[in-house]
């Protein structure tokens, strides 16, 4: 018999739910047990088992083609990197640089001949890999990485250097201990000409683990998380590798030096060779989801069972009162319950639409640029959403959430970095309105921030709203609602799509006139410094809306009424919870009232009660395997009295 929490499961987990139940059946290995030590050499040794059994059960070859031993579903590849975040988020990322960062550079910026060398011994771990892009003086701005790839005609080869201090690759997983070999991303010289930022295959290691001639690799150790990552940095000194070893998909150079390149601008060929590595960026913000999950369950079934303070009864006496049923409580968990399940949504349609367009013979050029633009701003959304839910989890356990032994701190240790790694959620939020601002015509697509605040102050005027998920239902929801004052109206669905729909279409609006104005005033520069917040702030709008689509559209998909029901009331939460988050924002642009505004409160407080029954529904509905949101302060049974609080004269036993 199908169960309310069965059917909420199978509507999230969505089109790779087989994927997910059979990681879940993987993971539910006794060796997969989460746990938590500061000492790097015993994590690392476990997550290294781990990968290993990962390989052995043949989920890696989702990643990579079938032309080169692989299966070619990269849903399915995506997927599999965010289940492992439910059991550590060191074995997801050790998977994620090796399957999905070092493997998707081979894979989508090689050519045949590095696919025939490498692919199949990167899938069963044979060659270990690691992804050297970031380095010490340039993380976001990748085009001005200062690592050198100067081609030597006389020997056919490229020497990889760092040429200054903070050319140091840096953070870099897998390159402290275990990589032989790494994904440099360097500028390509021919002759006196630098051509951007291309990739190359650079030997490290040899066989006994030792550095190769011209390589230093040293240690980062300890770390604010992840024990079980071996980050690590690397120096080049003039480290010769032969012509053949640049990825050259995109970009050659024949043996004489003649470089070569169907895309003639440096920046959009850049940017095309970046764009076909947006799994990674995928990977991350779903990671970071299912990291959140795992939190807020494990705090929700403790707050189903701590009891903290007396309720008075009708006789004078009463139990102690459940901390769930305290209103506040609620107020912490459940909003942020209702968040996850709508970046799930999302995350589903957005992992759904990468499959789509890598799978595709010939990918609409727009649709990928708007693939960009959507996975930068559900990583910045995922990330922070998991900073701030495992927090609040931690919290809501208090003491108890601080012992290592129910995981909470260590899924707050490994989360930290989600927010920076894999591009900065600041960086990443201005990504998304350059998208909205530009529309990515073909002529600004690789501007800078100056060009396209040029471009937008210029020509940016009525936009037409896309919608991004279930055009025809939304738009039967949007001709529905209700816009008057009454109380109720704040939980019609048609009414909280126009509220978001009529943020993001104002500060877009207004963040263009700004521009325009600022642009005669000042340098493009200054023009986009002076308005950061404001561009920032319509960006983040964008995504909520993005969102709300998603959770209608994931509401829409589910067979079952009572599961249905539920998710109404869940997605009347998330909503509600925006709005309020941004309640200054509304009342100031008089699109709420103050008595409204106190409205909308209310209705949050109102579905809190009334989400309070189902709180077990919701988070079962999350699917994590019992074994994998183990906590002992959930098993008060295996407790035991210490012989000193014994009462005196009874006997221990």
């Amino acid at each position: 018999m199908t169960t309310t929490s069965d059917a909420l499961r199978t509507t999230l987990d969505g089109r790779w739910q087989g994927v997910k139940d059979k990681v879940r059946a993987t993971l539910c290995d006794e060796k997969f047990r989460p746990h938590y030590t500061p000492n790097t050499a015993i994590a690392r040794a476990k997550v290294a088992e781990q990968l290993k059994i990962m390989a052995g059960s043949g989920v890696a070859a989702d990643s990579f083609r079938k032309e080169h031993g692989g299966t070619g579903d990269v849903g399915a590849a995506v997927t599999m990197i965010e289940m492992l975040a439910m059991s550590d988020l060191s074995l997801m990322v050790k998977a994620g640089v090796q399957w999905g960062l070092f493997g998707g550079a081979v894979e989508n910026l090689g050519t045949e001949r590095h696919h025939r060398a490498y692919v199949e011994q990167i899938i069963d771990l044979e060659l270990l890999g690691c992804f050297a892009m970031t380095e010490t003086g340039h993380g976001s701005d990748v085009q001005s990485l200062e690592t050198t790839a100067t081609y030597d005609p006389v020997a056919q080869e490229f020497v990889i250097h760092s040429a200054t201090g903070t050319a140091r690759k840096d953070y870099i997983g897998g390159a402290a201990e275990t990589a032989t070999i790494a994904a440099v991303f360097a500028q390509l010289i021919t002759g006196t000409t630098s051509h951007g930022v291309h990739c190359f295959l650079v030997p490290i290691r040899d066989a006994q683990g030792n550095d190769l001639p011209g390589v230093t690799t040293s240690d980062c150790h300890y770390k604010g998380g992840l024990p079980g990552v071996d980050n690590g940095r690397i120096v080049f000194d003039n480290v010769r590798v032969p012509r053949e070893n640049l990825l050259n998909r995109y970009a050659d150079v024949e043996p004489d030096g003649t470089y070569q390149s169907s895309i003639e601008s440096d920046s959009r060929r850049f940017f095309t060779m970046i764009g076909t590595l947006i799994r990674g960026r995928v990977s991350v913000g779903g990671s970071a989801g299912a990291a959140a999950r795992v939190a807020l369950d494990i705090a929700t079934r403790y707050a189903l069972q701590r009891r903290q303070f007396s309720a008075p009864g009708e006789d004078g006496s009463g139990g102690e009162v459940l901390i769930m049923d305290y209103l506040v409580h609620q107020r912490r968990l459940l909003p942020l319950i209702a968040r996850s399940y709508a970046l799930q949504f999302a995350q589903n349609e957005l992992v759904s639409r990468c499959h789509d367009l890598q799978t595709a013979d010939d990918p609409d050029a727009e649709e990928q640029r708007e693939l960009e633009a959507r996975a930068a701003g559900l990583k910045a959304a995922n990330t922070w959403h998991a900073s701030r839910a495992i927090q609040e989890a931690r919290e809501a356990c208090g003491g108890a959430g601080y012992m290592a032994e129910n995981r909470l701190i260590a899924l707050r240790a490994d989360i930290d970095v989600f927010t920076t790694f894999e591009g900065d959620n600041h960086v990443l939020t201005q990504l998304v309105a350059k998208q909205l601002l530009t529309d990515y015509a073909d002529d600004i697509a690789d501007m800078s921030p100056v060009g396209w605040v040029r471009f937008a102050a210029e020509t940016v005027g009525d936009r037409v709203l896309k919608r991004t998920a279930a055009e025809t239902i939304m738009q039967t929801i949007v001709d529905a609602r209700q816009d008057s004052e009454e109380e109720g109206s704040l939980f019609n669905r048609g009414t909280q799509v126009h509220m978001f729909e009529d943020r993001e279409e104002y500060l877009l609006t207004s963040v263009a006139r700004r521009l325009r104005a600022k642009s005669e005033e000042m340098s493009d520069f200054d023009a986009f410094n002076a308005v950061q917040d404001h561009v920032l702030h319509a960006a983040t709008a964008h995504i909520d809306r993005v969102v709300l689509e998603a959770f209608v559209a994931g509401i829409d998909s589910c067979p079952d009424d009572d599961a249905r029901e539920l998710l109404e009331l869940v997605c009347d939460l998330y909503a509600l919870s925006v709005i309020e988050d941004d309640k200054a924002w509304y009342i100031e642009h008089r699109y709420l009232s103050t008595d409204r505004a106190k409205a909308v409160t209310r209705g949050i407080n109102d579905r809190c009660r009334k989400l309070r029954p189902h709180a077990q529904d919701l988070i079962d509905g999350f699917g994590i395997p019992e074994q994998l949101r183990y906590a002992e302060m959930l098993h008060p049974e295996h407790l035991s009295v210490p012989p000193a609080a014994v009462p005196r004269g009874q006997p221990s036993l």
